[in-house]
């Protein structure tokens, strides 16, 4: 690089113009040159942050250490919750990464000489983006295939929502008609069945199962417990018909079974009979969608959910807003490396790289809490999750723009 830069920033102009326009080739050392600066930078960034969020969150382990929660377990547990955190940071890594590789090349006046060379702003930036996209690559990569599997593990080892003293609503709630038959071959409500399923997996196996039958009048007429359960098959609901049906019931054997009769006392159950059956008007793989927190599913998982609740007439806007989020992730990133490029050649382009660097971090934080605060608003109005997901990052790609664009 020695040759490309040996001109003075007061050079010639027109000499430099000459040279590039003689040799092309430089070009494309140059890009390889900003390229590889830019990585470089970007995966020290991210790799310092993570770190750092390791760090912290063994010290916050520290404090929930007990007889039944040992040092080895905790070290474990935030090996598994490690890839979460490098997928929270690879964005504002990003960015600092790009301010930190692009804030080395100024200090040493190269841009200077790549401007006047002809080089434009906006092919820097390209060059700047482009490194940018493998971090897009892995974001995806981690949601889709690693991110699923670690927070399972992860709260296999630490619960907190077991052990915290305000829980949250987890697992999943429905409420079931039921039916019962007549002498003359018809049927008439039977009141209904609260049910409640812990966790499910795409085997089949079930969870802690809970259900209450209320009469019509919602009087509590028994209340079942099961510690878990595993699929044994389903059945067509019109088994009258000759043609073969395209709905069935979905069925679970339940293991040690509790059953209270209101003003009968405790009933248990051991053997398989009907009374030990849960019957679903859905998959196995639809219950453990329904079973599983948003941020603990895959990209493709969460578009099955969301197909899934549109074909029940209903909709989940924590599991959509996670949905777009997870899809989005990557412009957010690209805007977010826009607006870094925009610190080095925008106004702040005459102030120290220490500068550029806190007002990055800064930025970064921001740009997080606001995409958390359109995730609020969508959730408590039911605003479209998509368009709310998308105002941070259109704003940020302009501001990034704007900047730029004033000093061409």
């Amino acid at each position: 690089m020695s040759a490309l830069f040996s001109k003075s920033p007061n050079s010639d102009s027109q000499n430099v113009n000459a040279q590039f326009a003689k040799k092309p080739a430089n070009l494309k050392v140059l890009s390889r040159y900003v390229k590889l600066n830019a990585l470089l930078a970007i995966v020290g960034a991210v790799i310092g942050l993570w770190a750092l969020q390791l760090v912290f969150s063994y010290l916050s382990e520290l404090d929930s250490l007990d007889d039944s929660y040992t040092m080895g377990e905790a070290i474990e547990y935030i090996f598994y919750r490690s890839p979460y955190f490098l997928e929270q940071f690879i964005p504002t890594g990003a960015l600092l990464g790009a301010v930190v590789g692009l804030g080395l090349l100024a200090n040493k006046s190269e841009l200077v000489v790549m401007r006047a060379a002809g080089v434009s702003v906006y092919r820097i930036v390209g060059w700047v983006l482009q490194p940018a996209l493998i971090f897009v690559l892995l974001a995806l990569l981690i949601n889709q295939f690693i991110l699923p599997h670690s927070n399972q593990l992860a709260k296999e080892i630490n619960d907190e929502d077991s052990t915290s003293l305000v829980t949250s609503v987890r697992g999943y709630w429905t409420v079931q008609p039921r039916f019962e038959n007549t002498k003359a071959g018809r049927t008439k409500p039977d009141g209904s069945d609260i049910l409640y399923i812990d966790y499910a997996d795409v085997q089949g196996n079930i969870g802690e199962v809970k259900r209450w039958h209320l009469d019509n009048n919602g009087n509590l007429q028994t209340a079942v417990h099961a510690e878990g359960g595993q699929y044994i098959g389903r059945e067509p609901l019109d088994t009258v018909s000759s043609e073969p049906s395209e709905q069935y019931r979905y069925e679970w054997a339940l293991n040690n079974m509790t059953k209270l009769m209101i003003n009968q006392g405790f009933e248990s159950s051991q053997a398989i009979s009907p009374s030990d059956t849960l019957s679903l008007p859905f998959a196995p793989e639809s219950v453990y969608l329904l079973t599983r927190k948003a941020e603990d599913l895959s990209l493709t998982q969460l578009y099955e959910h969301r197909q899934f609740m549109r074909q029940q007439g209903q909709r989940s806007l924590s599991h959509e807003l996670s949905f777009w989020q997870k899809l989005l992730s990557p412009l957010s990133i690209l805007s977010l490396v826009i607006v870094a490029c925009s610190f080095v050649f925008g106004s702040l382009r005459t102030h120290s790289l220490g500068l550029r660097i806190v007002v990055a971090l800064l930025f970064g934080l921001l740009f997080s809490y606001v995409q958390d605060l359109v995730g609020f608003v969508s959730l408590a109005t039911g605003f479209s999750p998509l368009l709310m997901v998308l105002l941070p990052i259109i704003a940020s790609a302009i501001l990034g723009g704007y900047l730029l664009k004033r000093q061409m």
